[in-house]
């Protein structure tokens, strides 16, 4: 179960690099707009915020990593929670999808980590 709860971990780890590219790097480019549904005009208004965003998303991955290699279920629970309460503010106040791409994968993964230790 600890591999599993690991792979849990590391997945959302990387999915957090990569959003933290699309905000940080890839807001304005076909990419970001993409990925977020936005237009080149919202994209140009907001891309600090964008940049602001991705940063922190930054710091959960490094979070999640950190508390991999620690190997320590407190803390990998603490940032898991962290992305999940994110992932809850962000799907009822922005866009229920997130409810399913961040949320969700991190209550999965809170609950690998409790079964395995």
């Amino acid at each position: 179960m600890v591999i599993i709860a690991d792979i849990l971990l590391l997945t959302i780890a990387v999915l957090h690099i990569y959003i933290l590219l699309l905000e940080m790097f890839l807001w304005q480019r076909p990419a970001g707009l993409r990925a977020f549904g936005t237009t080149r005009e919202f994209a140009s208004a907001t891309r600090t915020l964008a940049a602001n965003q991705g940063l922190y998303n930054g710091f959960l991955a490094a979070g999640l990593i950190w508390s991999w290699w620690l190997s320590q279920p407190a803390w990998q629970l603490f940032f898991l929670g962290c992305v999940l309460i994110a992932g809850l503010f962000g799907g009822l106040t922005a866009n229920r999808k997130i409810l399913w791409v961040q949320a969700l994968p991190a209550l999965i993964a809170m609950v690998a980590v409790l079964a395995a230790h």
